[in-house]
């Protein structure tokens, strides 16, 4: 069961005791060398196919890696419903806010060539952002907007507390009136930096550092990179992370050539899985005879042509493969296959919590007991208190399209899960952190 077409000859990596030398490229290996149960995996399979064939899911691809091994890859139902193109594990994803943790990577990478610093102001850079606002609700359900208390700094970006969310706050019409609102960037027409700027004259969600709102941060850092690097965000994110590191199926815009493997996007709905519209706007009211309305993302135009915006806070497409050489690098303290491309102080401060201390007072992370945040990745921050299995120091995040990852330095384990699905509501993301943990033996 457990075979994939390695892209790299495969280097022997020698032990010591349990103790791995990191650094070789991902390499398949039977479970029972990694600690893990074959066995047990297979439970991956079993539960991931009863959610096909009832309907909830429409295929799915789970990556599991544990000290540098690939222990488990599979792919199961369809990437094409109705056309009974079945899932592979060469299938391309709309990876959605998974682009984020690359993109921050490559602000540390700035950070480390000496061209800005994360306690840097950003109109240092985006002279824009000199002055910002902030909408305050008042008690007659109107607002007021008052100056910002303080400039947003980088840091601010890579935590999400600069204030700025997705133009849904309480000033969220004259979002719209700016035609800003949601993640999606893809059929935007002007480059993504003329964007951010447009962003600094609107009031944002709450003042910098105070409060963590999820929101355009990266996409800012996106337009950042631009800025500093003097390279277009795809260029820059080529050169100096996608190429180093084998990442041969990641792209803002996929090639013509590889447009077959895009996965399909489905949208849950009473029950039921139906296929999103094949382009037109990012979101939209629908219909299905008349007994299904509601806002669902439509396949997006993630085809290779004129495309300008890139999104550095949700536009990647990417391979479950790419994306765990990625995170394997994570894993590995900044190294992958004999190439660095951070150094592990780096990695450190990004795995490590930023939230609830004397910087961010009272800041916490809104969506779940006993997490995080750190430069770009939620952490655990107290596994008990969380209450699910996993291990204290645990980071990672998902995708709007139903995907996520984690990645879990105690265990030396890198999962990744896809599939292309939004809206959801779902237990699979839990179910899969159980039959993971529960595989693992030694």
């Amino acid at each position: 069961m457990y075979f994939y077409l390695l892209r790299f000859n495969v280097i022997f990596c020698f032990t010591i005791g349990t103790m791995l030398v990191f650094g070789q490229p991902l390499a398949d290996d039977l479970p029972e060398n990694n600690g893990m149960s074959s066995e047990r995996l297979e439970t991956i399979n079993s539960v991931f196919t009863d959610y096909v064939t009832t309907g909830k899911l429409p295929g799915v691809v789970v990556l599991a890696a544990r000290n540098g091994k690939v222990v488990y890859h599979q792919a199961i139902g369809m990437r094409d419903m109705e056309n009974k193109k079945p899932m592979s594990t060469e299938t391309i994803f709309r990876i959605a806010s998974q682009t984020k943790a690359i993109v921050s990577v490559g602000i540390m990478m700035l950070q480390e060539e000496g061209k800005l610093l994360l306690s840097d102001p950003l109109s240092k850079y985006i002279s824009e952002f000199k002055e910002t606002t902030v909408a305050i609700k008042e008690e007659d359900g109107g607002y007021k907007v008052e100056k910002a208390k303080r400039e947003i700094k980088i840091r601010d970006l890579l935590t999400h507390t600069s204030g700025i969310g997705y133009g849904y706050g309480v000033a969220a019409e004259k979002w719209k009136n700016a035609e800003i609102q949601g993640w999606y960037f893809a059929h935007r027409t002007e480059p993504v930096l003329e964007t951010v700027k447009k962003m600094a004259n609107l009031p944002m969600e709450a003042h910098p550092g105070e409060r963590y709102v999820y929101g355009y941060n990266t996409d800012i850092l996106g337009a950042l990179i631009e800025v500093v690097s003097g390279q277009s965000l795809d260029e820059f994110l080529k050169t100096k992370i996608l190429n180093p590191l084998g990442m041969v199926d990641t792209y803002f815009y996929l090639p013509k050539s590889k447009a077959s493997r895009l996965s399909i996007v489905y949208s849950q709905c009473n029950d039921r899985l139906l296929r999103a519209p094949k382009d037109g706007a990012p979101e939209f009211m629908w219909k299905d005879n008349e007994t299904c309305v509601g806002n669902h993302q439509t396949q997006g135009q993630y085809l290779e042509g004129p495309r300008t915006s890139l999104s550095g806070g949700a536009g990647l497409l990417s391979t479950s493969m790419d994306y765990a050489i990625f995170l394997q690098m994570m894993l590995n303290n900044g190294t992958y296959n004999g190439t660095r491309i951070l150094s592990r102080k780096s990695v450190e401060l990004m795995t490590t919590n930023h939230l609830d201390g004397d910087h961010y007072k009272d800041v916490k992370f809104p969506w779940d007991w006993g997490v995080g945040f750190g430069l770009g990745f939620s952490v655990t921050t107290d596994a008990g208190d969380r209450g699910v299995l996993g291990s204290l120091g645990e980071y990672g995040w998902g995708g709007a399209y139903h995907s996520s990852y984690w990645v879990d330095p105690t265990e030396n384990l890198v999962v990744v899960y896809f599939t292309q699905v939004n809206p959801i509501t779902l237990d699979d993301h839990q179910k899969l952190r159980s039959l993971i943990y529960q595989a693992i033996v030694d």
